[in-house]
């Protein structure tokens, strides 16, 4: 994304005000305090990813031709996908968008701190995408086995989807908006394998350093959305709010592709597997899942007015994350 559409000029409302939380960015951030966490006993009963995050891991096909070695290897598939998303989403979807922010390329009025702890988010997801390629790497070279191959990831082909579709007058608007709702939404996977002691010790502290730095993240975009939200003019807004639901579901939903590739690691057909896939993905029970992973996201929707509009509305209620 090199530009923006053209914005309606109207500033911020004057009661948001900017409160940094990067002001000990210095003492607190993980690429300014920590070294990359080296992988040591993953061969001492230790897990590699939770199984509860797995879905179709506990299915009766799979549990008829499962070993302990084939469950570990399948965590330790899962445990790469979450490490390829991670370095994909920091490098080719936010840093991207966040280093145009920084440099006031985005046409939004926006205060000179928050311009500055951009960069700072740089950054960090410059630092979270390196210690999850070097936590992928080691992996390969603790075991012996190189990550299955992989297709593209779900939320970058719905990111292609979505923009192919727009038209000038919001020209770069969904790239930007699609990186704001990833960094606010809050991944069952940040918020509890830090604390599941279950799970390789690199593994959780790599996580853990993550889930600190997110925390700032989502209270920067959070309040670039305010900003933003309503610097933006009356036709921008219909346009984009039915595609926040959109970008929501991109990141929140199961990855068929990347699922079947990771569960194909048992001795099962890729047929057989789909449908493990498919019977363990059941529509009303993923949209209750997005819908309780995406609430933050959705109290800032609310709060900003997004679901006023009501074909907007009409957009998340047919998505399941608000009632209709």
């Amino acid at each position: 994304m090199s530009s923006t559409a053209t914005l309606i000029s109207r500033p911020a409302p004057a009661d948001l005000d900017y409160r940094s939380r990067f002001g000990n960015w210095d003492n607190r951030a993980s690429v300014r305090t920590k070294a990359l966490h080296i992988l040591g006993e993953h061969l001492d009963g230790q897990l590699f990813f939770p199984p509860e995050l797995v879905p179709g891991i506990d299915h009766p096909a799979l549990a008829a031709v499962m070993t302990p070695e084939c469950r570990q290897r399948i965590l330790m598939h899962r445990l790469h996908v979450y490490l390829s998303f991670t370095t994909d989403l920091e490098q080719l979807v936010v840093n991207p968008v966040t280093q145009l922010l920084s440099r006031e390329q985005l046409g939004f009025d926006l205060p000179k701190p928050m311009l500055r702890d951009a960069y700072k988010i740089c950054a960090d997801e410059s630092w979270h995408a390196l210690f999850s390629d070097d936590l992928a790497d080691q992996i390969v070279a603790a075991t012996g086995e190189q990550p299955v191959a992989l297709p593209r990831p779900r939320f970058l082909t719905e990111l292609d989807r979505l923009s192919a579709g727009e038209d000038s007058s919001i020209r770069g608007l969904t790239s930007l908006f699609f990186t704001v709702v990833s960094e606010t939404l809050i991944s069952a996977i940040l918020c509890g394998i830090p604390h599941d002691r279950r799970v390789v010790s690199a593994v959780r502290d790599t996580v853990a350093d993550h889930a600190e730095d997110e925390g700032r993240h989502h209270a920067f975009y959070a309040k670039f959305f305010e900003y933003a939200w309503h610097q933006l003019g009356p036709a921008q807004r219909a346009a984009i709010g039915p595609l926040l639901p959109e970008f929501v579901t991109a990141f929140l939903a199961p990855d068929p592709g990347a699922l079947t590739a990771v569960l194909a690691v048992a001795p099962l057909g890729v047929e057989t597997v789909r449908g493990i896939v498919e019977e363990s993905t059941p529509a009303a029970e993923v949209r209750a899942s997005i819908r309780k992973a995406a609430s933050a996201s959705l109290r800032m929707f609310t709060q900003n007015g997004v679901l006023d509009d009501p074909r907007t509305h009409d957009r998340f209620a047919e998505m399941g994350l608000v009632d209709a």
